[in-house]
């Protein structure tokens, strides 16, 4: 063998040598560490990142392999792990079985604000692969209760002018050889029928606000034209009791909506003002444009000289059922719903109803609602 063939040999041997030793290298070095992580399609990581809710794929060793864009902040995860221990062992249990799992947490967000309740999901895709997906139903349970309460308060109204009713009929059949008591038996009925019917109809408007969207069929509305109407409806009632009704126009102040809706508000705040002011008392009503950082508004503004409302009640005032005066209220047929209804006209149409009130004072609801355009034709698009 030549020495230059010898020498070309040793080369390639101690190629072959270094390459056997790196590869036992390699293979007690995988034997005694954990499996590496499989690799994530770019499709699947770019699916996970742009889901709506919180998302997140976990590893095989539960490392956080992609997560949505709204996952940091779910409260289920923290840096590249799982938050919750509970949520470790459901998606652990996934990956052992091989069986999706269901499970339902309450989240601390802090800064004494509640917290929320979240409805995890996990299903196991192999290769270790596990797909997290927590819903936030804090939400629809908060509408849950809301349905709850109401309805636990419209049984409740509803049981005091039948229970009336009921009793004033068992006073008619035993006063029925007395005319008298028989004709003021009757009125009673009526007057309890009357509240009755009035309850029924704002349930009825008050569900129908909070399930339809008064902006698809709207029109420009005419605020001076609408408060006419109103005070038109109040005018005897106001006569009879001297309370005086003044007007402060605004010409042009024109907002767009339904007419209906508005006026309801409107009514529903000049009556309240009437109930609750006492004989010989002012109700004044303005009408005026409002600019500021936010845009141009309408303001129209409802005021009485009468018992006024304290600080205490003054934040739920808009609540279903409250009555800041019970006898005064039921006295005047007030069923406890208009302010709630005035509130949830406000925001359908984008605006705001606030209050200023003292005791003995007298109170001021201003009702905020956007301004049409001077620029803006009937059909709400730039002239």
């Amino acid at each position: 063998m030549s020495p230059l063939v010898a020498s070309a040999l040793g080369v390639v041997l101690g190629v072959l040598a270094t390459l056997l030793g790196l590869t036992v290298w390699r293979t007690r070095q995988q034997a005694s560490s954990p499996d590496p992580a499989p690799l994530v399609s770019p499709a699947l990581q770019t699916t996970i990142e742009h889901l709506r809710g919180a998302a997140a794929l976990i590893g095989p060793h539960d490392e956080i392999l992609a997560e949505s864009h709204s996952a940091a902040s779910s409260g289920v995860l923290r840096g590249n792990r799982l938050a919750h221990p509970e949520v470790l062992e459901l998606v652990r249990d996934a990956r052992r079985e091989a069986e999706p799992g269901v499970l339902n947490i309450d989240v601390p967000t802090g800064l004494g604000l509640p917290g929320r309740r979240l409805a995890v999901r996990v299903s196991p895709l192999g290769d270790g692969l596990v797909l997290l997906v927590a819903d936030d139903r804090s939400e629809a349970l908060r509408i849950d209760e809301t349905r709850r309460d109401f309805v636990a308060n419209v049984t409740h109204e509803l049981k005091t002018p039948i229970g009336a009713l009921s009793l004033l009929a068992e006073a008619i059949t035993d006063a029925a050889d007395d005319p008298d008591a028989v004709r003021h038996f009757a009125g009673r009925m009526s007057t309890e029928t009357e509240r009755l019917n009035e309850l029924i109809s704002q349930i009825i408007a008050l569900s129908r606000l909070q399930s339809s969207d008064p902006l698809l069929a709207a029109v420009p509305i005419e605020l001076d034209e609408v408060l006419n109407a109103v005070l038109d409806q109040f005018r005897e009632q106001a006569g009879s009791r001297r309370i005086t009704l003044t007007r402060q126009r605004c010409p042009g102040a024109v907002i767009r909506g339904d007419r209906s809706q508005i006026e309801a508000a409107l009514r529903n705040l000049v009556q309240n003002a009437i109930a609750y002011s006492d004989a010989g008392a002012r109700v004044a009503i303005s009408v005026r444009r409002v600019h500021d950082a936010t845009g141009d508004w309408v303001e129209a503004s409802v005021s009485d000289n009468g018992i006024g409302i304290s600080d205490s009640d003054q934040p739920r005032v808009f609540e279903r059922f409250f009555r800041v005066d019970y006898g005064r209220s039921r006295a005047h047929g007030g069923t406890g719903l208009g302010l709630s209804i005035v509130k949830h006209i406000a925001a359908a149409h984008g605006g705001t109803v606030s209050l200023w009130s003292r005791l003995g004072q007298g109170s001021t609801f201003t009702l905020r609602l956007p301004a049409l355009r001077p620029d803006t034709d009937a059909e709400g698009t730039a002239a």
